[in-house]
């Protein structure tokens, strides 16, 4: 049997995935690499992969793409790890800087902007923007270095009263019903070792780790996340 190759994404909110496929039989039958968001992307738009932990935004990129599993990265409201940061209020900026590792939040927030701030910035690539996008582990800790910091899923609950997924699993070619089965149990193993998951943890400063992957990422792609991953798309189209 070929394995399948599988994309999951490096950053701190995916690792009980990580860890439930590296430690359930499932291992067996792929090969697993750790990417950012972007490039997981990249990999199964291109077919180098089979399967990734792919950001939603990505998924207009992919044909026929089927989302195989129950789970995802999501949030209900605020998500900690995916912001605009600012030392202006979001009224004022006249620049922002997208994030370079995501498609999913660079979209959101150019949603946001458009739909409901309102507001017309520039979308620039320099360093000295009035405003940046940034996600993931590299935003741990960093509220308290601007006067502004908008958490883009709590924003997007504001606007819609609706959840937000980030990232789903999906394949590019069908996937057999006994995989997905398989692939599915692993992934719920792990998410029922988050605690051996942050024992592996390094602390970060003034950020709770625990709260994190404990309550604010939500790990169930349910039907108003997918409701949210469509009206996201129409949004996206609307641009």
């Amino acid at each position: 049997m070929n394995k399948l190759k599988v994309s999951a994404v490096s950053y701190t909110n995916s690792k009980p995935f990580v860890f439930g496929l590296l430690h359930s039989d499932i291992l067996d039958k792929i090969e697993l690499s750790l990417d950012i968001p972007s490039v997981c992307a990249l990999k199964l738009i291109e077919n180098q992969v089979d399967i990734g932990l792919v950001p939603v935004a990505a998924l207009l990129q992919i044909p026929n793409y089927h989302i195989i599993s129950d789970y995802c990265i999501g949030a209900n409201g605020a998500v900690d790890s995916v912001f605009i940061f600012s030392n202006k209020p979001i009224s004022e900026i006249k620049t922002l800087k997208l994030d370079s590792q995501s498609r999913t939040s660079n979209n959101l927030a150019r949603v946001l902007i458009k739909n409901y701030w309102k507001c017309t910035p520039e979308f620039v690539e320099h360093e000295n923007a009035d405003a940046f996008v940034q996600i993931g582990d590299r935003t741990f800790g960093k509220k308290d270095q601007f006067l502004f910091h908008y958490d883009l899923s709590e924003e997007w609950f504001k606007f819609t009263g609706l959840p937000f997924a980030f990232a789903v699993w999906a394949a590019n070619k069908p996937i057999s019903e006994i995989f997905k089965d398989e692939f599915n149990a692993a992934l719920k193993f792990g998410l029922e070792q988050r605690d051996r998951v942050l024992n592996d943890l390094k602390s970060v400063d003034n950020f709770d780790l625990s709260d994190y992957l404990m309550n604010k990422i939500d790990f169930n792609l349910n039907e108003d996340k997918l409701k949210a991953i469509k009206k996201f798309h129409d949004l996206i189209r609307d641009l």
